[in-house]
């Protein structure tokens, strides 16, 4: 399960994500980011409250980050140690922004 919460102003989307991103939960987000994102240039992710990453949960990432390459900036916050575990493993920690 995965709650998304997002909040969309001035060309600035956060998404704040809560549960699990998964094989069955990631195309929920692909859709709300594909959505939102016409006119932002600002992304930013609260993975404060994420408490597992798939790959197809990073797949869903990568594709976001490439699209924000051409609009602008995407930052990830408040990354959990067991994401940031998967994130350096997969070295998504060198292609995202995380802080």
């Amino acid at each position: 399960m995965l709650n998304i919460n997002k909040t969309i102003e001035n060309g600035k989307a956060a998404f704040s994500l809560e549960g699990r991103l998964d094989t069955v939960t990631s195309p929920s987000l692909e859709a709300e980011l594909k959505d939102a994102l016409e006119g932002v240039s600002e992304l930013t992710m609260d993975f404060e409250k994420l408490e597992y990453i798939s790959s197809a949960g990073l797949r869903v990432l990568l594709a976001a980050q490439k699209e924000m390459n051409k609009r602008g900036t995407m930052k990830l916050t408040h990354v959990g140690e067991t994401i940031m575990e998967i994130f350096e493993v997969t070295g998504f920690s060198d292609i995202l922004t995380i802080e």
